[in-house]
């Protein structure tokens, strides 16, 4: 997968460089020459812009990155300046990082895909979160088993657990299913919300565009996911 992480503080660096390491392509981009260069060695590729710029940005690859996150944390105006501008560019997939609740309600009324808490959730999780495609989410319980939270893959909707043989066929455990919902927040906007499902079960029907929580090991887990 291609990404471009915007911001390389500690989180946005730490990102990049897990990223790097799992064989993804990254282009890490920042405002000050030091990081750009403290970081050129361990991330694919670094480029040192002012990412609130219109003109700067439009030299990004942004139409072949899969995702762009915005991490940058020490200025919360560059963050919304940034995120818009990537809003414009239309990107496929835009996480942008919040360091407060006014920042995060900002966020969420530009109605941004994805929003992380630095201070709340690690790199390391986050780099399990996007190494797989269809991941939501992830929570190690070992340095072999996983919580996953993933979307329904498109070749397995319409079809139930039992049809499926999910825990024969891949050595994965559906735990419970999740439909995603729209509630307004305080500014008015829709936003989405999740309704844990009960837990899974043979006849337990897969809808595409909901979630499934699975738990196993990572590789039975990221063959369960693959697209035929």
């Amino acid at each position: 997968m291609k990404f471009i992480i915007i911001g390389l503080g500690n989180f946005g660096s730490s990102l990049a460089q897990k990223l790097t390491q799992m064989g993804h392509e990254v282009i890490g981009v920042d405002s000050k020459m030091s990081k750009v260069e403290s970081f050129k060695e361990t991330i694919t590729h670094t480029i040192c812009l002012d990412s609130t710029d219109p003109q700067a940005v439009k030299h990004l690859p942004t139409e072949d990155a899969d995702i762009v996150m915005v991490s940058i944390g020490e200025d919360e105006g560059a963050s919304i300046l940034t995120s818009a501008l990537m809003k414009q560019l239309k990107v496929k997939r835009l996480i942008s990082r919040a360091v407060s609740p006014i920042h995060e309600m900002i966020l969420d009324a530009m109605q941004i895909d994805e929003i992380v808490h630095p201070e709340e959730e690690t790199a390391e999780r986050w780099a399990k979160k996007l190494n797989i495609s269809g991941v939501v989410d992830s929570f190690e319980l070992t340095g072999e088993y996983n919580i996953i939270e993933a979307k329904v893959p498109k070749h397995l909707a319409g079809k139930t657990l039992g049809e499926i043989g999910v825990r024969k066929n891949y050595n994965v455990i559906v735990l419970t299913t999740i439909k995603i919902g729209t509630e307004k927040n305080l500014l008015g906007i829709s936003r989405k919300v999740n309704k844990v499902q009960e837990v899974g079960n043979s006849k337990t029907m897969l809808e595409e565009g909901n979630i499934l929580v699975l738990y196993g090991r990572m590789t039975d887990i990221k063959e369960f996911l693959k697209e035929d």
